[in-house]
C-alpha cells in the first residue's frame, strides 16, 4: 500500500498514514477480542461486523482545501481527525453504547469528542455515533497518540447511510427535494424498525428466561405461539408467522 511513498517528498504522508494505519490495526485487535469473548462466553455477539480504512493523501488534502487550508502534512495532523476511521454495526442500539461503554473503560483509550447522531440526527435523516479517540501507538521512536474516527450504526442505520451516501454523490450535494422528503421518511421507518426489532429481542430474552429448558429447543417457538401475541400488541403492527 505503501510502495508509492517512498520518494523524498511523500515519506512524511507515509509515515503519517503508517501510524494512522498502526491505530486502526491495534483496535480492531480490541474489537476482535470483545466480540470472541462475547460470541464464545456469553452466547451473544454485540458486534455484526467491522470495517475500517486510512484516508488516501490526496483524499487529505482535498479535504483540506474544501476547508480552506493548505494542503500540507502539517495541517493535516492538525486539522484533519479522521485520516483512520472504524466504522463498528451493531444489531440493535443499545448494543451500540455498550460496546461503547466498554471501550472506554480501557486504560489506553482516551475519548476526545463524541457526536450522537443517533439521540440527535441530521436534518435529513442521517443518524450514527461518532466518536472520535485518541490511542497511543508505541513505534521505535517513541509513543505517537493518534487521532481515529469510530461510527457506530445499526445494521438499519448503515443500510440507510450507504443508499443517501449514492444519492449524495450522483447529485452533487443538490439532491432534489422529493428525493430528500423520501429519504427522511425512510430515515424515519427504518428507526421505528430498530425500535420494534430490539423490543422483539427483549421479548424473547424474557421468554427464555422463563422457559430456560426450552432455550435449545426449537419447538418452543411452535409451543408457545401465544406468548408472543400476548407480550406484542397487535396495535403495534408487529406479527409473527411460526412455521412449521
Amino acid at each position: 500500500m505503501y510502495e508509492a511513498l517512498l520518494t523524498d517528498e511523500m515519506k512524511p504522508w507515509r509515515d503519517l498514514l503508517l501510524v494512522h494505519q498502526f491505530a486502526v490495526d491495534e483496535i480492531r485487535t480490541k474489537l476482535t477480542i470483545l466480540d470472541e469473548e462475547f460470541r464464545t462466553i456469553h452466547d451473544y455477539n454485540p458486534i455484526e461486523h467491522i470495517r475500517y480504512r486510512v484516508k488516501k493523501p490526496k483524499s487529505i488534502k482535498e479535504k483540506l482545501v474544501r476547508i480552506g487550508l493548505e494542503p500540507t502534512i502539517e495541517n493535516a495532523k492538525s486539522n484533519i481527525f479522521d485520516i483512520a476511521g472504524i466504522r463498528i454495526i451493531c444489531a440493535f442500539t443499545a448494543d451500540i453504547y455498550n460496546v461503547l461503554e466498554l471501550l472506554s473503560r480501557q486504560s489506553d483509550f482516551k475519548i476526545v469528542d463524541i457526536k450522537d447522531y443517533i439521540k440527535y440526527p441530521k436534518e435529513n435523516g442521517y443518524k450514527s455515533l461518532h466518536v472520535h479517540v485518541e490511542y497511543p501507538v508505541y513505534l521505535s521512536s517513541g509513543v505517537v497518540p493518534t487521532r481515529v474516527e469510530i461510527q457506530f450504526r445499526t445494521i438499519a442505520m448503515d443500510f440507510w447511510a450507504s443508499i443517501e451516501h449514492k444519492i449524495y454523490y450522483k447529485y452533487r450535494e443538490k439532491a432534489p427535494r422529493v428525493i430528500q422528503a423520501e429519504l427522511k421518511e425512510c430515515a424515519e421507518l427504518i428507526t421505528s424498525l430498530d425500535d420494534r426489532m430490539y423490543m422483539l429481542k427483549q421479548v424473547i430474552n424474557e421468554f427464555e428466561e422463563q422457559n430456560p429448558k426450552l432455550h435449545s429447543d426449537s419447538s418452543f417457538y411452535r409451543e408457545e405461539t401465544n406468548y408472543f401475541k400476548e407480550a406484542i400488541p397487535s396495535s403495534q403492527g408487529l406479527s409473527l408467522k411460526v412455521e412449521d
